[in-house]
């Protein structure tokens, strides 16, 4: 049943299976160094997100894909769309700025967000905090993708998905490498 494959498994040899493996790692490594420039690049630790929920329709729908960088000295503004993230909670939020107070002769401030499809600000979201500060912002959305972010929600939301999918792309590189 699986002679031929035993055969050449026993032909290659285990240097050309070490080959491959370092070929694999090759890749990671490489997309995690692009990850992690990009994050300087961009100064968020976070420059690519996944929306996750419908909160923000109509501007930005689940599934679709952010870009996000951090200004450094400029304030942000009312109508600019953040990600932000509570202590505490564990995944990231995308709402629109809706009330911004600056404190004076620095760049902190003090920041209220709402989802678009929601009837209410997010105070409720804040865990007793009254407003968000620069420090709880990812960052702010400078571009998307729409519904290319529906390949991560896939994998999150069945677990065997993700198994299916990273295991054959892995076997793939494998073997066409």
């Amino acid at each position: 049943m699986f002679s031929k494959e035993i055969a050449d498994f026993k032909r290659l040899g285990v240097r050309h299976y070490l080959s491959q493996g370092l070929k694999v790692a090759t890749i990671f490594s490489t997309a995690l160094m692009m990850w992690k420039g990009l994050s300087v690049v961009t100064n968020t630790e976070s420059p690519i997100v996944v929306v996750l929920s419908e909160s923000m329709e109509p501007a930005i729908q689940r599934g679709d894909l952010l870009f996000l960088s951090m200004p450094t000295k400029a304030p942000l503004k009312i109508g600019d769309i953040t990600v932000y993230k509570v202590p505490g909670a564990p995944i990231p939020i995308v709402h629109r700025v809706i009330e911004t107070h600056d404190v004076p002769d620095s760049i902190e401030q003090f920041i209220l967000t709402k989802g678009d499809n929601n009837p209410s600000d997010d105070v409720g979201l804040y865990n007793g905090v009254r407003h968000l500060k620069r420090t709880h912002i990812v960052g702010k959305v400078q571009g998307y993708i729409p519904y290319v972010g529906y390949v991560t929600i896939l994998m999150n939301d069945y677990p065997k998905a993700k198994v299916i999918l990273l295991g054959g792309a892995g076997l793939l590189a494998m073997l066409f490498s």
